[in-house]
């Protein structure tokens, strides 16, 4: 039966024609020809094989050559090693791991009081800075030995003790102030230490200012540095030419004269004759300054005090608490009472006012007149701090 003899197909009989393939054939070759390639091909193999044996026992001994000196000599450095190490070193590497002995009770006292005086030491290193004078080195002193918790509790009812001691400054007559520092020298050391720490809160010093200015000052100038505290300003001026007549209720330094501003300063000046305009006589100062001095309820009569010193056209400079003005213009309407104008304000710092008047001539004035202008110290508040301030420093 024919291929492929499907009812109603048929296939011609003839051979289809070889259109050629595209395999590409080997050439017909003789059975020695090939018997010689398989021989040669095994010659090859047994030659690779046996390369590639040597080789691999080459590596092996050089590895193994290597491995043993390499661990010869280890083995040797350990042994110097372990011979060259003390006994007492090998003692204790075998008892490392084993745990501490307890402490007795007195090797525990004696270990808590070398704690004890590490701290009071660092304590020590971490005082109070120094100052020039020697209020400041006291205080430091006394701060010496103190933990960082003590010393800001310290620091704490040094301020407390600070604002009371203010507010009873603001609120009694100078006399009264003067008495008490007199009788109790410690009040004014810890007034001026409290203020110390007040004064680094502050974003400027009005004594800074003060410096900077009068430091452009001929040489020579005379400047009364009325409530002058420290003296800052003569530390700062004096070596530099100005003359710097510092006073204040009292003196603990050579730069400080004990003085009540508010009473008669030691200094020469009058207030003129009866029933004439003048500018006084035998006037020395050149420049007063009260930078935050204005304090006791007869504060007034440091101005007029002020007046009597200044030369004729001397220059009055006055730096206040600006929350102390009740009215800045009642301020200056009194000071202008008293022989000065207004030369300028500054109201630009926060915390202070600045005020610059220059003295004028005055009729002479009765004891009458004079009762009534210093009567008005009330243009001035006292600063007062809240009463837990001062419970702080009771407690």
């Amino acid at each position: 039966m024919p291929l492929f003899d499907v009812p109603g197909w048929s296939v011609s009989d003839d051979p289809i024609p070889d259109a050629g393939s595209r395999k590409r054939k080997r050439p017909p070759s003789d059975t020695g020809s090939s018997e010689s390639r398989i021989h040669s091909a095994e010659v090859n193999l047994e030659k690779l094989v046996k390369k590639l044996t040597g080789k691999r026992d080459d590596r092996a001994s050089k590895s193994s050559k290597s491995n043993n000196s390499s661990s010869d000599s280890k083995s040797n450095s350990r042994q110097k090693k372990k011979q060259s190490q003390p006994a007492a070193d090998v003692d204790k590497k075998k008892n490392i791991s084993l745990p501490m002995p307890l402490m007795t009770t007195t090797e525990r006292a004696a270990k808590k009081a070398k704690r004890s005086h590490e701290i009071r030491s660092q304590a020590s290193k971490d005082s109070l800075p120094s100052h020039s004078d020697q209020a400041t080195e006291d205080s430091a002193e006394s701060s010496s030995g103190l933990t960082s918790m003590q010393k800001n509790m310290k620091h704490k009812l040094d301020g407390a003790r600070f604002r009371l001691l203010n507010q009873t400054l603001y609120e009694s007559n100078s006399d009264d102030a003067h008495r008490m520092m007199q009788e109790d020298s410690t009040v004014y050391t810890e007034y001026h230490n409290g203020f110390r720490q007040q004064v680094r809160s502050w974003p400027t010093n009005p004594v800074d200012h003060y410096v900077q200015m009068l430091s452009t000052y001929p040489a020579k100038t005379i400047v009364a540095d009325l409530g002058c505290g420290d003296a800052a300003i003569a530390r700062a001026l004096i070596p530099k030419g100005i003359n710097i007549l510092s006073f204040d209720l009292v003196s603990n330094n050579p730069y400080v004269a004990e003085a009540d501003i508010c009473g008669t300063l030691p200094l020469p000046g009058s207030e003129g004759t009866e029933g004439s305009t003048s500018d006084g006589e035998a006037h020395v100062v050149d420049v007063v300054v009260f930078s935050l001095s204005l304090m006791s309820t007869n504060w007034p009569q440091s101005i007029r005090e002020a007046w009597r010193v200044l030369k004729p056209s001397g220059e009055l400079k006055i730096a206040e608490v600006t929350s102390r003005f009740l009215n800045l213009e009642d301020f200056v309407s009194l000071v202008s009472s008293i022989g000065f104008k207004l030369k300028s304000k500054d109201e630009r710092n926060t915390h202070f006012t600045l005020l610059e008047f220059k003295k004028v001539s005055r009729k002479f004035k009765s004891q009458k007149e004079w009762d009534g202008i210093l009567s008005k110290a009330n243009t001035l508040k006292p600063c007062e701090y809240k009463r837990r301030c001062m419970e702080l420093y009771i407690y």
